[in-house]
């Protein structure tokens, strides 16, 4: 089983990979070079352990407005190290990446992955959740006076999103491929710091 560090890490260095700025990929020709976006957000909650269900192996956390939320927890001796009322701090991070492609360099879909991770035994209790969803999709349509791009996905499905900036599209053309991926993950541990006050 991966530790939550682990996980923390792969994020991290999605998160690094998808800084948010625009940039050409270093590899291709000059004339052939494709745009890529990327944005990042992270959101830090602190709340408390509401309830502990060992048969069910579920921690419930209660956020600061009353939002409770409940979670699987994989390593049922961590259950034994936690008890209601303890603080807990959350963090969730959210990214965004988009590259476009040469239409031989990737092909239509979308792929799934996730993964879950625990703290090893003795470590404060904690785990994460990451998912990622990367879709790849056929530019159909470009306007630049709009500026936008009309991309079909792998299902048929067509979609007209706007461009920021013109220049993102310069070199960008008809047939081209678009692949979108969006990670999630959300990091959950006791909040020794607060539990110190």
């Amino acid at each position: 089983m991966k530790s939550v560090t682990a996980v923390t890490l792969s994020l991290a260095t999605l998160l690094l990979i998808a800084a948010p700025a625009y940039a050409q990929t270093p590899a291709a020709p000059p004339a052939e070079q494709k745009p890529a976006a990327a944005q990042v957000k992270s959101v830090k909650v602190h709340g408390t352990i509401a309830a502990v269900d060992k048969d069910a192996k579920t921690i419930t956390l209660k956020g600061p407005k009353g939002r409770m939320v409940t979670l699987d927890v994989q390593d049922p001796q961590k259950l034994d190290a936690v008890k209601v009322g303890d603080p807990v701090v959350a963090t969730y991070y959210e990214a965004v990446a988009i590259a476009v492609k040469k239409s031989d360099a990737a092909t239509p879909g979308v792929t799934v992955q996730e993964s879950r991770a625990t703290s090893k035994p003795g470590e404060n209790p904690a785990g994460a959740v990451a998912r990622e969803v990367t879709l790849t999709g056929t530019i159909t349509a470009i306007d630049r006076k709009a500026p936008s791009v009309t991309v079909k996905g792998p299902q048929g499905r067509t979609e007209t999103v706007k461009v920021k900036d013109v220049k993102n599209i310069k070199d960008v053309k008809v047939g081209d491929m678009v692949e979108l991926t969006f990670a999630q993950a959300l990091v959950v541990a006791l909040d020794k710091e607060s539990a110190k006050k």
